[in-house]
């Protein structure tokens, strides 16, 4: 079943589960498929364990007879293909032999590099994969990859990543029988681990340690000069990561977009282009200040002057319109989050709340982690998960003849295939977010970590 929280209308059941050992053991042999060229091909933000990831799949394949490319940078030099100028090797793509491999598996990075091009940004249903104009950057990548005489496409990433590796599919399944499909199997990569499927994603344990190391070295300097940070941690749609890091770095404090509830909730009002109007939901910010003011006094009674308050950065898409008014978005839809710096923000609201409320003074900044942890040498943990996943999606393509799957790693590092038609509604073709439950413990042992209020 699904990790608990992804249940959804849109579900349909049916993982495919083929468990294995998970060490890497193969004899070489010449594989019988049909599939001789495999493109890999890695988009979105960087995690720790991508090299992980890429490799245990080129060495799956390779060892099995099958040659491995590896595109570089994800979708960008695939969606304006032009059959007058060929791709090139070593500019465009790269080709993995064993060679190349080497020492591959624990190494930071992206060996191919990543992008946030999207050729599916406009197919927004079913439909539009019958529309030429829609679906043309679709058919450029498409033909790019058959003009490398690529048999089958192995795409890391989140899950925007994962709506494009589904068009893919779909867009292929429209073609002409006299055309060649080449299968899709999509391998989950976000460190925000908020992704339906799996229950953890390779590289969210070796951001949240980098991050709570950061955390530990910023306790140290708010105890010394009696302070507080304000750290504005990576998540967009959850708090997974805001919370790994504030548990094992020990904040005093920790918010996401989960705790928008109750009194720290409210609506606004926008008016919209078309002069409609629509109601989102906003935070209230004159709630959240004051229940961290009311933290931080609490702490004062136990002679802790002092703290880290750890916020989750998706946090911004909750504030009021008039503080992101303007704010640039990219070819997913999504705010340019760290423009807006909201820790900074709340860090100015809540030394002006406590001075009103105390009637002293404490110096606390805001300041922006995340960045730092996205290429950090992964973990012992992300390194073996990652390598599970690179291996699933050889196990998927190869020996379950797969498409249209996602790899997902659960219990003893057991692999199985969630069907894509169980991640993305099949009417408006967008994934749905797995947000940490308030009812969950995980979400309880951040609340009783922290100071009583």
């Amino acid at each position: 079943m699904l990790p608990h929280g992804c249940i959804s209308h849109f579900d349909t059941g049916g993982f495919y589960t083929g468990h294995f050992h998970p060490v890497l053991i193969f004899e070489s042999f010449i594989t019988m498929s049909a599939i001789r060229r495999v493109a890999i091909l890695f988009a979105g933000g960087p995690a720790p364990a991508a090299n992980a990831v890429i490799s245990s799949a080129a060495f799956s394949l390779i060892n099995a007879g099958i040659e491995v490319i590896g595109i570089k940078h994800g979708y960008s030099n695939l969606i304006d293909f032009d059959p007058s100028k060929p791709l090139e090797e070593g500019k465009h793509y790269i080709k993995f032999t064993l060679e190349t491999l080497e020492f591959m598996r624990t190494e930071p990075g992206i060996r191919i590099g990543t992008a946030r091009s999207n050729p599916g940004k406009v197919v927004t249903s079913p439909a539009d994969l019958h529309d030429a104009e829609k679906t043309a950057p679709l058919r450029r990548a498409y033909n790019a990859l058959r003009s490398l005489n690529v048999d089958a496409l192995m795409s890391i990433g989140g899950d925007d990543t994962l709506k494009t590796a589904n068009k893919m599919k779909m867009f292929q399944d429209t073609l002409p029988a006299s055309e060649k499909r080449m299968p899709v199997i999509h391998l989950p990569k976000t460190i925000d681990n908020d992704y339906c499927g799996i229950d953890f994603t390779f590289g969210y344990f070796s951001s949240a340690e980098t991050l709570a190391g950061e955390i530990r070295n910023l306790n140290r300097d708010a105890a010394a000069g009696q302070a507080y940070f304000v750290c504005e941690a990576m998540g967009r749609s959850a708090g997974w990561l805001a919370y790994g890091a504030a548990i094992a770095g020990d904040a005093c404090m920790v918010l996401s977009v989960e705790d928008i509830v109750g009194p720290l909730k409210n609506t606004e009002t926008v008016t919209q282009p078309d002069g409609s109007t629509k109601t989102r939901t906003v935070m209230n910010i004159d709630a959240v200040i004051e229940k961290m003011v009311a933290m931080m006094v609490a702490r004062e009674k136990i002679g802790r002057n002092y703290g880290v308050i750890v916020i989750a950065e998706g946090l911004a898409e909750y504030l009021p319109m008039s503080h992101i008014q303007g704010v640039a978005r990219d070819d997913h839809g999504h705010m340019a989050i760290s423009s807006v710096d909201i820790g900074k923000t709340i860090a100015k609201y809540l030394a002006e709340a406590y001075k009103a409320k105390t009637g002293k003074t404490r110096k606390i900044n805001g300041l922006q982690m995340g960045y730092e942890s996205r290429c950090c040498v992964p973990t012992a943990f992300d390194v073996m998960l990652g390598s599970q996943i690179g291996v699933g999606a050889y196990r998927a393509l190869i020996e379950q003849k797969l498409n249209g799957v996602m790899v997902s790693v659960g219990g003893q590092f057991d692999v199985s295939f969630v069907p894509f038609e169980t991640l993305v509604d099949p009417n408006t073709l967008v994934t749905k977010v797995r947000f940490i439950e308030t009812s969950s413990d995980f979400h309880r042992l951040a609340r009783l970590l922290e100071q009583p209020t």
